[in-house]
């Protein structure tokens, strides 16, 4: 949620600033809705005022045995002009409210203008991409017998898998691999979060009302399956005052994903990269103000680690203001080389939105004093475990079929090196 004093004190430079994730002038509507609820609320109180004023005077003309049926009279009056200009506020202040809700980050001054990757900036690579022509990942794991597109449609539907035997358990040594890493060295705090989750929940973290379609919803009792464990653990501070000596605060989980993929019909149709159901581990940082910037950095370096240690090719890109999640104020993506597509493709999206997922959770801490401000917070993907699966699959794929497993992964593989088709 954006600051309403910051959009009254300089709405151009918010308009500005909004115009480069291509949104239209929104300020001006807003504002107006300011005005009319703050008037309702400023005429209320002052006839609230009177009323009390009133009030006052009815007890000391009774108490002398006086006759206030007059006052009485006006005291009643103001009480329903009281209540239709609260009703009239309470109304106002939802329009508002709905109107603020529907407006996404501002970007940092040094997110560059775009709509899509294509205005990206590369900042750095590492490893040397394969060149060679290599099987697609989902075509190695029905080669294996291990990775089964059509059974999961017959028990589920179209953009669903059955992993089996040793790509079953490399499911899960990646998983157990990503959080070993995160939490005995970076310092992250493993959680098990439920998977089911409400809508303030949801909308704490930005994803509601404007992304809807993209959540599979429950009927009955209204749960929203968790399109990523950011909702949840970034909610670890929701309606909390956070005591400044327990910042920061870093966590991370590994659950399963759900997500509708309403806007990605017809692309990555097969294989491992849009699925209704995958496994990611995230990362959530909860930080101050001025510790940031600095903590994305630190972020996107323990992701990046990950694709280190398992030999992954990759770049760390830039992302335009247009292309960057609706929370986020900067976005670095983590794009994995697939070499059986002859691109990268993105594996990690780590994101600063400052304070304004905190403002929709009412997430704060103490400065000095008695004061409280606004929490900053940081998601990231360290690492998608499917796609990573997939990218293991093409870059460590041998010309005999079986796929080499990186050395740090190895001990979570029962020591094995290779994975061979199954028996």
């Amino acid at each position: 949620m954006l600051d309403i004093k910051m959009i009254r004190d300089d709405p151009d430079a918010v308009e500005a600033a909004l115009a480069k994730r291509g949104v239209k002038p929104a300020t001006a509507n807003l504002l107006e809705l300011d005005d009319a609820r703050r008037e309702f609320i400023a005429k209320a109180q002052e006839l609230q005022t009177e009323r009390n004023a009133l009030s006052k005077k009815i007890g000391q003309i009774k108490g002398q045995g006086g006759d206030a049926t007059e006052i009485l009279a006006k005291a009643d009056a103001l009480k329903a002009n009281i209540g239709t200009l609260e009703h009239e506020a309470f109304h106002a202040n939802m329009s508002f409210e709905d109107e603020l809700a529907e407006l996404p980050n501002l970007p940092l001054d040094d997110v560059p203008e775009g709509d899509d990757e294509s205005a990206a900036v590369e900042l750095r690579s590492h490893g040397t991409p394969r060149t060679d022509e290599v099987a697609a990942h989902f075509e190695t794991g029905a080669t294996l017998g291990q990775m089964d597109f059509e059974t999961a449609a017959k028990i589920s539907g179209a953009r669903f898998v059955i992993l089996t035997d040793t790509l079953a358990r490399l499911e899960r040594a990646l998983g157990n691999f990503m959080l070993d890493v995160h939490t005995g060295e970076n310092g992250y705090r493993e959680v098990v979060p439920p998977l089911l989750v409400n809508e303030a929940a949801v909308f704490g973290v930005g994803q509601l009302p404007k992304f809807e379609e993209d959540l599979f919803h429950t009927e009955g009792e209204g749960y929203w399956l968790a399109s990523t464990s950011e909702v949840m653990l970034t909610n670890l501070v929701r309606e909390r005052i956070v005591p400044p000596e327990e910042l920061p605060l870093r966590a991370t989980a590994w659950t399963p994903c759900f997500r509708s993929e309403a806007g990605a019909a017809g692309r990555d149709t097969r294989g491992l990269i849009r699925l209704h159901q995958f496994s990611k581990v995230e990362l959530v940082s909860v930080v101050e103000e001025n510790e940031g910037l600095d903590e994305l950095e630190r972020m996107t370096a323990c992701a990046e680690e990950i694709l280190k240690r398992l030999d992954l090719p990759y770049r760390v890109m830039l992302l335009a203001a247009g292309d960057m999640g609706f929370s986020a104020r900067k976005t670095y993506d983590l794009e994995v080389w697939l070499p059986a597509q002859q691109r990268y493709r993105e594996i990690s999206s780590c994101s600063y939105c400052g304070d304004f997922q905190a403002r929709r959770m009412n997430a704060r801490t103490r400065g000095e004093g008695k004061a409280t401000h606004f929490l900053h917070t940081l998601n990231g993907s360290g690492l998608a475990v499917g796609r990573t699966m997939a990218a293991l699959l093409e870059n460590h794929l041998q010309e005999d079929g079986t796929i080499a497993i990186p050395e740090a992964l190895q001990p979570y593989m029962g020591g094995a090196k290779r994975i061979e088709a199954a028996r």
